[in-house]
């Protein structure tokens, strides 16, 4: 079965690196590639690819949220961070966002074509350059934390989930619209479900709360 990716790099040379390498693997198909993380949220949810591979730095939006956003309505879709240095907090956030993986650059190539599939068969993985003993308490921290994840997304349906997600990535209701095929009313509609559900006021507050949630 082939799996199908999203390179999400902002360095254009590196993210042709990665097509290219990929490109050799007969059970990996690259669909398109984005330098933003604004283009990386719009081609995912058009495409629905199985993995996008990430750099957590991107511009417009970050690694983080873009993953948490792609996570909040394509729940199907695994996301792997890449990231240049191992920063504690970061890798922690990266992966409570719901990244399968926060990988170094500096990862061996074999290595990275063996954390792609094995995130694909929905498994979590650092990069094994990090320490055995940090990993562990990483990975544990997203599994202590992961009852609380979806408290908040749990209230909404899945539709709901994805316009809210959508309007987070900074879509406007005629765009969610023209996505989704319904009109701008029913979008009108969906989204004042989504305010009374999670007991807000308008648009920022709910989407600040969905960025909040972990």
């Amino acid at each position: 079965m082939s799996i199908r990716l999203l390179i999400a790099e902002h360095q254009r040379l590196f993210r042709q690196s990665l097509r290219v390498l990929l490109a050799h693997e007969r059970d990996l198909i690259v669909v398109a590639e984005a330098a933003d993380g604004r283009e990386a949220f719009d081609l995912a949810m058009r495409l629905k690819p199985d993995l996008v591979l990430m750099d957590i730095d991107m511009p417009n939006l970050d690694g983080v949220t873009t993953t948490k956003l792609l996570r909040g309505c394509l729940p199907n879709t695994k996301v792997l961070l890449l990231a240049i240095h191992d920063e504690d907090t970061r890798i922690v956030t990266a992966l409570q966002a719901g990244a399968f993986g926060y990988i170094l650059t500096d990862v061996d190539q074999a290595d990275l074509l063996h954390i792609i599939r094995a995130a694909y068969r929905g498994e979590h993985f650092l990069s094994p350059s990090m320490p055995d003993h940090f990993a562990r308490q990483a990975l544990a921290a997203v599994g202590q934390a992961g009852g609380d994840s979806h408290t908040l997304l749990s209230r909404l349906t899945e539709r709901e989930r994805e316009i809210l997600a959508c309007a987070a990535a900074g879509w406007s209701n005629k765009e969610i619209s023209d996505h989704l095929y319904v009109s701008v009313d029913t979008v009108k509609t969906h989204l004042h479900h989504i305010y009374q559900k999670l007991s807000v006021d308008g648009r920022v507050e709910a989407i600040l709360a969905f960025l909040q949630t972990k």
